[in-house]
């Protein structure tokens, strides 16, 4: 039985990992390690939390001594797959400091613990915004990191910092970097739960600047899939670009929401851009394809699919906007600036 050690495994991307892995292979073993901040909530794993193989810890990835004590639980077959991170731009430029601590700090902690235990594979989980913005063609896995916004930069940190353990210690480190995830149990302070459960509740969709930034759209599953196969057949010491390959304006998939909800383009509100917000994001996945990945969800699909979930389980989404009112808020006083 392999374990598995999910860091941020109460987040959106890491809960979805967590049931891709109990659901597809029956000899995992996972612990969930999480430090349940705002955007950790465990109701995204209810319906494993009574499977045997799985098992919740508490703690902070900046923790030396808890993170130790869970790696150690691993033994030498052990997976480390970090998912841990702050990851909202909008919050990073009122609070950069956190984001340094944890997406640079704590990726630290976590590779010193894999170093001292031996643990036979570490994966890091990055983000296509490292690359920063272009105007033309995709950014490879050799491309300049050239990172826009604190929290960009705090995950380009955490990357140099796997690179620099790969080449310096020999550890057996992978690095993914995904385009914008969407799908089930996202936290609605991202633009797509947030204009989905905004316009459930009969409230303005707050759009950035001209909404002609682009964005490259990847359905969660699909890279939960292609994080597994990274983990399986990656070649250490990598970088794996993952895309949906589909790259859609920012007023097109707002749009689209309304038409799915049946609701009139009136419920924009065009919006004060975000400071240093990139133009458009495009990353070439033929590395990853060429392990034998391809993303199996189209949009128009993902897009239905993800707008029904938040329909049908609007208890979830209105507890977390109830208990997060100030910070959203806080994000209305800054549209309307």
């Amino acid at each position: 039985m392999t374990k598995y050690l999910v860091t941020g495994g109460a987040g959106f991307i890491g809960s979805n990992f967590i049931r891709y892995l109990l659901n597809t292979r029956p000899e995992a073993e996972v612990i969930n390690f999480d430090k349940l901040t705002y955007a950790g909530n465990l109701e995204n794993l209810a319906d494993v939390a009574n499977d045997h193989r799985y098992s919740f810890v508490k703690g902070d990835i900046c923790d030396g001594k808890v993170v130790e004590e869970t790696v150690a639980r691993l033994g030498c077959d052990g997976v480390v797959v970090n998912f841990a991170a702050e990851t909202h731009v909008d919050r990073s430029i009122v609070s950069a400091g956190s984001f340094v601590k944890t997406d640079v700090y704590g990726t630290y902690t976590l590779l010193e613990a894999v170093k001292k235990f031996k643990v036979a594979r570490y994966l890091h989980i990055s983000t296509d915004e490292v690359y920063g913005s272009t105007e033309h063609g995709s950014f490879t896995e050799e491309s300049t990191l050239q990172p826009n916004s604190p929290y960009a930069a705090s995950k380009a940190g955490g990357d140099l910092i796997v690179r620099s353990y790969f080449k310096t210690y020999g550890l057996p480190v992978v690095v993914t970097r995904s385009s914008n995830n969407y799908g089930p149990y996202q936290y609605p302070e991202k633009v797509m739960p947030l204009f989905i459960t905004n316009a459930l509740e009969g409230k303005k969709l707050p759009l950035y600047g001209d909404g002609k930034n682009v964005r490259d759209w990847l359905y969660v599953v699909d890279n939960c899939e292609a994080i597994d196969l990274v983990l399986q057949k990656g070649k250490e010491g990598e970088v794996y670009n993952i895309g949906g390959g589909n790259e859609h304006q920012n007023i097109e998939v707002t749009k689209l929401i309304l038409k799915a909800l049946g609701l009139p383009e009136s419920t924009i509100e065009y919006v004060k851009d975000r400071p240093g917000h990139d133009r458009r994001y495009s990353v070439d996945c033929s590395k990853v394809k060429k392990l034998g990945w391809h993303p199996r969800t189209g949009f128009a699909d993902g897009l239905t699919r993800t707008v029904n979930w938040y329909k049908d389980n609007q208890s979830w989404w209105q507890k977390i906007k109830t208990k997060q009112k100030e910070f959203l808020e806080f994000q209305q006083q800054w549209y309307s600036k």
